[in-house]
């Protein structure tokens, strides 16, 4: 399960959600980066939110195969928020900020979700993925990632923002029959993954 690689970012910086911010330069290079470290890894799915950030990360990877799309995977809509800076949250929003922030879990901004929602439409799309078997990549967003392993790991979710999701690393999941496991968490791309992926 893997994050999407760098997005064009406006300065200052800018609630994206939703929003489908395209891969920058950096970005695109990950993907190729992330593609190359899993080129002797036998996969027998790709899957992607559908926002283009997600997408384009994972193209390099499927190599002209199949991706399969999955809206559930998209990252948190923060809803009026989207767009805005992080000043202008809290001009517009008095106090929101704030309480966001001490309750990561169900805090939603006007139209958005909470990580909680997240949580509830991600995990099941990420089990029905794992229920066919085999090994996939999974290509999804920071929020979502974090929402996922928090569910995977037993952690409240008030924890989420203590693991780290940085542009483009992966984490690597085991399904058992004893349940979920997590093999690895944030990894570089780099080079062929030294963890047992073939």
């Amino acid at each position: 399960m893997a994050r999407h690689g760098q997005v064009i970012q406006n300065s200052p910086r800018r609630f994206i959600g939703q929003r489908d911010v395209p891969l920058d330069k950096v970005g695109r290079l990950q993907a190729e980066t992330l593609a190359q470290a899993l080129a002797n890894t036998h996969l027998d799915g790709i899957w992607a939110s559908d926002l283009s950030r997600a997408m384009d990360t994972a193209k390099p990877t499927a190599a002209g195969r199949e991706i399969t799309t999955v809206p559930e995977l998209r990252e948190i809509c923060l809803g009026d928020w989207e767009g805005l800076t992080s000043d202008e949250v809290r001009a517009r929003f008095p106090g929101e900020y704030e309480r966001r922030g001490a309750d990561f879990a169900e805090y939603r901004p006007v139209g958005g979700e909470s990580f909680r929602d997240v949580q509830k439409r991600a995990l099941p799309a990420l089990e029905r993925i794992a229920d066919l078997r085999g090994r996939h990549l999974v290509v999804a967003h920071g929020g979502v990632n974090r929402a996922l392993l928090c569910a995977i790991l037993g952690l409240p979710l008030a924890q989420l923002m203590r693991l780290e999701q940085d542009y483009c690393h992966v984490n690597v999941l085991l399904r058992a029959a004893s349940g979920w496991r997590l093999l690895g968490l944030n990894i570089p791309p780099r080079g062929p993954f030294a963890l047992p992926l073939r």
